[in-house]
């Protein structure tokens, strides 16, 4: 009998994390870590964000799914790169499945990596893939209790994008009470209101990642 130990498999990745990190940043290429529920809007995200950014940066996807390539096909012809990768039914992307599928980008061309890991709010938040920062997405559908039932990934994250606002008003989701329960669990965080679909407040988001981009070449960020 083989016996692992969850904390020695979690170390493992740290490592693979690390060197993950150090390829990135020798390519000073930004590297975000999109996580939500199913359903929260992650792809729609992506979709506009790509349609925004895409003329003026270069841009891959690693698109996490369990089985099907269906959210990575809605980001076909928006000029990024797109890599998929299937867990075949592991509920989080690891260090080391983002290490196999580097060797597929022109990272010395790419700007801005997104991976948008598999829709859970639990086992993503801890596994860290070598990104500069976690950005959790909750949708105003799912209700305002998720930052008090999983509070580890809104503490680790950097961000919170929270979507679908248009839908609010058919809703209970008092926004400003979940903002102010989510700063109670990261006073750092920084928090971005938007309806995707609509289009509606993405410049906040957009700008945030093209000051992130710029922080991270060192270079002065654009007015």
């Amino acid at each position: 009998m083989k016996v692992f130990m969850a904390q020695d498999l979690l170390k493992a990745n740290v490592g693979m994390a690390v060197k993950n990190r150090e390829i990135f940043s020798s390519n000073g290429t930004l590297v975000v870590n999109i996580i939500g529920s199913p359903g929260a809007g992650k792809t729609a995200l992506l979709e506009q964000t790509l349609d925004l950014l895409a003329p003026e940066f270069k841009i891959a996807v690693i698109e996490g799914d369990i089985y099907t390539s269906r959210d990575v096909e809605r980001l076909e012809n928006k000029g990024a790169e797109l890599i998929q990768i299937n867990t075949a039914g592991g509920c989080h992307l690891d260090a080391g499945m983002v290490a196999g599928v580097m060797g597929a980008l022109p990272l010395d061309e790419i700007d801005i990596i997104f991976i948008e890991n598999i829709g859970n709010l639990v086992c993503p938040a801890e596994f860290d893939l070598g990104e500069d920062c976690k950005v959790v997405v909750l949708s105003s559908s799912e209700g305002g209790d998720k930052p008090a039932k999983y509070p580890v990934i809104f503490r680790k994250s950097e961000v919170c994008v929270i979507t679908k606002t248009d839908l609010i008003p058919y809703t209970n989701f008092d926004l400003s009470q979940v903002t102010a329960e989510i700063e109670g669990i990261n006073g750092n965080i920084k928090i971005f209101p938007l309806a995707a679909v609509k289009g509606e407040g993405l410049g906040a988001w957009t700008g945030w990642l093209k000051m992130k981009l710029a922080e991270k070449r060192g270079l002065p960020a654009a007015e």
